[in-house]
């Protein structure tokens, strides 16, 4: 009993930990957070921080790979609501708007940028584990289309490509520019999203019945 109190007591320390140092992270930079700023902030000691993490580079990994997800089951989400191929590519369009481009978001990726630059094994784990993954759950989509028939301009590799080129073309824009690149709203992403769609000859498409 004792020893699973302590494991409850070191997880919960260990969240706030994280989440600190997340929120610190994205606020003033990574290299201009102390670990003691962290702790003020979760509360606990540098030993608990030091035992847990190993050091600051353990826990910028922690904070990053723990909070940043890809997109597929977004993917999934817009396709589960059902409709027309552009009714869900719509759908996915404004999942992913509000997901890459959150605030938060956008401050990890900017500090994974100026970390890939000594580190590419810790660039290459956070792209395997964001847009690799959302690309592969979007050539999934497609090709279930077509293979229900649905015709489209591309193989659903090119247009998965395609489709998320968008949108980290913009988190980068805006990691880069701190929001002076691009003017995000609504009318924007559903152009952006109509344009697609008609060049990928799915603005007339409907998924026959039975083929969800």
């Amino acid at each position: 009993m004792t020893d699973f109190a302590e494991c409850c007591r070191l997880n919960r320390r260990r969240r706030a930990i994280v989440d600190a140092a997340r929120i610190l992270f994205a606020e003033q930079g990574y290299e201009q957070t102390t670990l003691g700023e962290i702790v003020e902030r979760a509360g606990g000691s540098l030993a608990t921080v030091y035992k847990l993490f190993g050091n600051k580079d353990g826990l910028l990994e922690a904070a990053v790979f723990e909070q940043t997800s890809s997109g597929d089951e977004l993917v999934r989400e817009a396709m589960r609501a059902g409709g027309s191929p552009a009714a869900i590519l719509h759908r996915v369009a404004a999942s992913f708007d509000a997901h890459f481009l959150d605030a938060e978001t956008v401050a990890l990726v900017r500090i994974v940028i100026a970390r890939s630059m000594s580190d590419r094994a810790f660039a290459r784990q956070f792209f395997e584990r964001t847009a690799t993954r959302t690309r592969s759950a979007l050539e999934h989509m497609f090709e279930t289309w077509r293979g229900a028939g649905v015709a489209m301009n591309g193989s659903p590799t090119l247009l998965a490509e395609l489709f998320l080129g968008q949108f980290v073309s913009d988190v980068h824009a805006e990691a880069i520019s701190h929001g002076l690149a691009i003017s995000r709203s609504s009318e924007r992403l559903r152009a952006r999203t109509d344009f697609f769609i008609l060049g990928a000859g799915l603005n007339e498409a409907a998924i026959p019945e039975g083929s969800h």
